[in-house]
């Protein structure tokens, strides 16, 4: 069968994710590439879910319950993940809708989390958000709380996957990269949800687990 346009984007990036993991001395198999279908069609996925790739990250709760629920009745073993800005309101629909939230930044959202899965009776693992440029305009938790809401997260029975965060623009990414890595290992956690389209590559060098590529994948949007 000859190669799609899907098939060609996908392995692009897997040679990229390859070539950077074996510079660190890591598998690149430690490496998760998350597709970031935000913004994308069923028909703009459906290529890529069609080349084998299972794991999607979606920033709207919304948005994610219109195309989600389909798309996973007509392909298996298929991840999404929640990697924007959860309001507590929508704690139960992320919990019933995603396999883990990128997105935990405060107090009150563990206690929403918390109380929709004791209700759902389903536990979802989440990364907690640390606004790691310091910026007003950007979610995640500030630097100092971070030990402060992974206890809250565990003491509520929620398991805390990992660390995440977006760096400021305009700046290299690489020393924020770096404090995320060390927070990580000073709070006990193996997960780093960090890199997207622009630096994924040094991102994977300073130990990311999860990559969360969107543009690069699917090409630009309309």
């Amino acid at each position: 069968m000859p190669m799609t346009e899907a098939d060609e984007r996908l392995n692009a990036i897997q040679e990229k994710i390859a070539k950077a993991a074996k510079l660190a001395q890591r598998e690149a198999d430690d490496v998760r590439l998350m597709a970031i279908s935000k913004t994308r069609s069923a028909d703009e996925i459906r290529p890529l879910l069609d080349t084998g790739h299972r794991l999607f990250g979606e920033n709207r709760v919304q948005e994610a319950a219109a195309k989600w629920p389909a798309l996973r009745d007509a392909y298996d073993a298929v991840e999404v993940h929640l990697v924007g800005q959860l309001q507590s309101n929508k704690a139960e629909d992320a919990v019933q809708l995603f396999d883990a939230i990128h997105s935990l930044d405060r107090a009150s959202l563990v206690k929403a989390l918390a109380k929709a899965m004791d209700k759902l009776d389903r536990r979802v693992p989440c990364f907690v958000q640390v606004n790691i440029g310091e910026e007003s305009q950007k979610g995640g938790c500030a630097i100092g709380d971070v030990p402060a809401l992974v206890e809250s997260a565990r003491s509520a029975e929620i398991e805390v996957a990992g660390l995440m965060c977006v760096p400021p623009s305009e700046v290299h990414p690489a020393p924020y990269f770096a404090l995320l890595a060390k927070l990580a290992k000073d709070n006990g956690l193996l997960g780093l949800s960090m890199g997207m389209s622009g630096d994924f590559e040094s991102a994977i060098k300073l130990g990311a687990t999860h990559v969360r590529v969107g543009t690069a994948l699917f090409g630009a949007r309309n």
